[in-house]
């Protein structure tokens, strides 16, 4: 039956997609990529490219604002939607990539929705990928946590206030979209004394990755939109 799949492609690195994940890729019809710019490139196209065959499938990238304005926003996501319900309706599979997982602060999210809602006759898989955190602390050699330990994830934008309540009652931080506040975060760490239990990650899994574990480097270095920050009660 066909269907409409939701890929993780995990962080960037073509090794990191699971071995389910690329038989989907080689054998969907259609391939859907989200940009937020058009002038850039796909970062989750570019990472299944060498298991893609354009000959054979139709490469869709579809532009998604970036805004909160519900005006713009729920327009754009029904168009695609049923773009690719479309697709599905005539018989051919369709798969949605998306870096890191599906399910994790990732665009399907709102195509799931209106999935479940308005095309609820179309079947939906959904293909775990690893994400940018876990990859990032295998290429850091930093352990999440372990034990009794605890674990939350921010997104930066989210509030200087709500990180400076998260270092006090977790052992371990993980900020994402760190660039829009990334001075007000460095001057928190040093207030907190997390200066030697900071590390930075760029671009993980790409030819542009890069890890940082001293602080000096890291408030020296200007972020890429696509970097983390794991900090730790203790080394």
């Amino acid at each position: 039956m066909p269907t409409f799949y939701a890929v993780g492609v995990g962080p960037g690195d073509p090794e990191l997609l699971t071995r389910k994940g690329e038989r989907i890729l080689r054998q969907a019809d259609v391939i859907v990529a989200p940009v937020s710019n058009p002038a850039e490139a796909s970062v989750a196209l570019e990472t299944v490219s060498p298991f893609l065959d354009e000959s054979r499938q139709e490469i869709i990238i579809h532009q998604f604002p970036m805004t909160s304005d519900p005006a713009r926003l729920v327009p754009a996501w029904q168009e695609v939607a049923a773009l690719i319900a479309g697709r599905v309706e005539a018989g051919r599979d369709v798969a949605f990539i998306t870096i890191g997982d599906p399910l994790f602060y990732s665009t399907f999210i709102y195509l799931l929705r209106i999935f479940q809602v308005s095309y609820p006759q179309i079947p939906v898989e959904v293909v775990p990928g690893i994400s940018s955190i876990h990859a990032s602390a295998a290429q850091a050699l930093v352990p999440l946590v372990e034990g009794d330990e605890r674990m939350i994830v921010i997104p930066a934008t989210a509030g200087v206030d709500k990180i400076v309540d998260a270092l006090a009652r977790y052992e371990t931080v993980v900020l994402l979209k760190v660039k829009p506040v990334y001075k007000d975060i460095l001057e928190l760490l040093k207030a907190t004394g997390r200066q030697g239990n900071t590390v930075f990650v760029e671009r993980v899994g790409s030819m542009r990755q890069k890890v940082l574990t001293d602080f000096g480097e890291i408030s020296a270095h200007s972020p890429d939109y696509l970097s983390l920050m794991i900090v730790r009660s203790s080394s």
